[in-house]
């Protein structure tokens, strides 16, 4: 990861997607706020500028220290960040006429500059900003306009410094990923060989030297990313990690049996531990969702306490963590974006307990770590597997959870999971559950009134979980589904189906 590029978050909600952009080009990058010190500047090949929510003619400007990169490091400053260099550098930003918001072509390109090699006239780019760039400061250089914006895109002379006043991460920028390759890999000279199998090599490296001959004991959930985890590990140090697997009494039906028999054969040092009445009892009483969350980290790293004590010597926890997990954990690294929810296994563990945290996939996305696993060998059916949360079904039943919601919502889930499954739907959709809602609704059986719960079906289909849109599931296998839940599952008379997208929603309901 020598070649490594950074991106500074102003807290724009594309920062992630030109983290995206950049990875599909094989280059690794890292997101860090928009106030990191950059002191060592042979760690990074370039550095990419966010947009941001903020204007820089406001109170509140974000002011990044910009003295180690600017003109010593190739810069591309996007939206926010170019019209930071513009404004503070001795240009003018002024209130655009019109806000100019969503498509736009570019009218004008100076084909001779390499950022917008193979990129014509006409390229259709993404705006989103109310601000505008009116005067450039000197040495600065147009090289691209569009109808409404005449300084689209500029070039700071003696400097490998670019600005864009688009966003070139987002989908519907059609030469986007194209001129972020032309920055990075022509002008920026970063090599393209970050692979899986780069990732691999690297990461088994730096554990079997980070790790020595320390034990590590690893939670195991039967998901795709605590497995891979697990089998990096494993390739690390063998026989000093030990697997497992907490049934914390959320999990889906049958799971922690069939969990437990899927790492047979697998080389894997996993033991199971059924602590579900400690879950259970730990929730009674709790209907809000956060201290639902907090409370079910907690008692998992209790359980886990306990069983390291039964292990000599250990000295590591490992964590399946990945990058969107720390990202809604802590603001795109603590930066000025809003905190969506926390995560159980994000943010270390407690004084009181003696084991460190080393999580090997932290800066991989949802599809990275699939990638990651192919290479691995790991066998396709359990790569394919939907994401679970950590908290299970207990952030899927909305209000308190007991035993008897518990074992209705299981029920309700297999039906679903196991329908999807059986109508080839599976392998369509990214994430699929039900939801337990707190209410009760009026329903005819036989010739009774009855008053039962309410369930909510989700699918949805995305890439890494930070942007997602419902599934058009077929009205025929929703209706077999719902008539089977109700027909089947006692204390249910009524099922909806959430055509929510995220944002504005997230994929659970807590």
């Amino acid at each position: 990861m020598q070649h490594k590029v950074l991106i500074l978050d102003f807290g724009s909600q594309y920062t992630q997607l030109i983290a995206r952009r950049v990875r599909e080009l094989n280059i690794f990058c890292e997101i860090k706020p928009y106030n990191f010190v950059l002191e060592d500047t042979s760690e990074y090949k370039a550095v990419i500028l966010s947009g941001s929510p903020y204007s820089v003619r406001g109170e509140d400007v974000l002011h990044p220290e910009l003295k180690n990169i600017k003109g010593k490091l190739p810069l591309l400053a996007v939206c926010y960040g170019s019209q930071y260099l513009a404004h503070f550098y001795g240009g003018k930003v002024a209130p655009s006429k019109t806000r100019e918001y969503g498509r736009a072509h570019l009218s004008f390109i100076d084909k001779e500059e390499t950022l917008f090699e193979n990129i014509n006239d006409g390229s259709q780019v993404w705006m989103s900003h109310s601000d505008t760039i009116t005067e450039l400061p000197d040495h600065y250089k147009m090289i691209a306009s569009t109808k409404d914006v005449e300084n689209a895109a500029y070039k700071i002379e003696g400097e490998d410094t670019f600005a864009i006043q688009f966003h070139p991460e987002v989908y519907h920028s059609t030469d986007g990923k194209k001129l972020l390759e032309n920055f990075l890999v022509n002008i920026a000279g970063v090599s393209q060989d970050w692979t899986p199998n780069s990732f691999i090599e690297e990461t088994v490296s730096e554990l079997k030297e980070k790790l020595g001959n320390d034990k590590v004991i690893l939670g195991l959930s039967g998901g795709v990313d605590s497995t891979v985890a697990a089998v990096l590990l494993n390739k690390a140090i063998g026989d000093n990690l030990q697997g497992i697997f907490v049934n914390n009494g959320l999990l889906r039906k049958g799971e922690f049996e069939s969990v437990l028999k899927q790492y047979e054969g697998m080389g894997l040092n996993v033991k199971g531990v059924d602590a579900s009445d400690k879950f259970i009892s730990a929730l009674k009483g709790v209907t809000e969702p956060e201290q639902k969350r907090k409370i079910i980290g907690r008692v998992f790293i209790e359980v886990f306490d306990e069983e390291s004590h039964q292990i000599d010597d250990a000295k590591w926890l490992g964590q399946g963590t990945i990058y969107p997990d720390v990202i809604e954990s802590v603001s795109a690294t603590g930066g000025p974006s809003a905190t969506i929810k926390s995560h159980h296994n994000v943010g270390g563990l407690p004084d009181f307990m003696k084991l460190k945290v080393v999580e090997p996939l932290r800066m991989l996305f949802k599809d990275e770590v699939r990638r990651v696993g192919k290479s691995l060998g790991i066998h396709e059916e359990l790569l394919g597997r939907h994401p679970f949360p950590g908290p299970g079904l207990g952030i899927r039943i909305l209000g308190e959870v007991t035993e008897e919601k518990v074992k209705i919502l299981q029920e309700v889930d297999s039906i679903f999971i196991n329908g999807l499954k059986e109508w080839n739907l599976y392998n369509n959709v990214w994430q699929a559950g039900a939801m337990l809602l707190p209410v009760e609704s009026v329903g005819v059986m036989g010739d009774e009134r009855t008053y039962e719960k309410v369930v909510a079906l989700r699918a949805v289909e995305s890439t890494d979980g930070m942007t997602a849109d419902w599934v058009d599931l077929p009205y025929e296998f929703l209706r077999k589904t719902s008539n089977e839940i109700i027909n089947k599952v006692k204390g249910v008379n009524r099922v909806v189906y959430d055509i929510s997208s995220k944002p504005p929603a997230t994929i659970e309901w807590e």
